[in-house]
């Protein structure tokens, strides 16, 4: 099913899905030319630093109830 423009005052003729993938594939190759393979390495190490933390919080949580889910 096909979007349809909105045509207001002051409003582009791009639909939302076209501006999407405009911006995915532009913005994408700008952040990877500004900040290089490092960054990405970087930020995915702190997501899974993040999710350790995570995972340890939710251990700790089920053995001060006493009521955690056995298997």
């Amino acid at each position: 099913m096909a979007e349809q423009r909105k045509d207001e005052p002051g409003k582009g003729q791009m639909t939302v899905e076209e501006a999407g993938r405009k911006g995915g594939h532009i913005g994408g190759e700008h952040t990877r030319d500004k900040y290089g393979p490092e960054f990405y390495s970087e930020i995915g190490h702190k997501g899974g630093q993040r999710v350790r933390e995570l995972i340890e919080e939710g251990k700790q949580s089920e053995g001060e109830g006493g009521q955690g889910q056995k298997r």
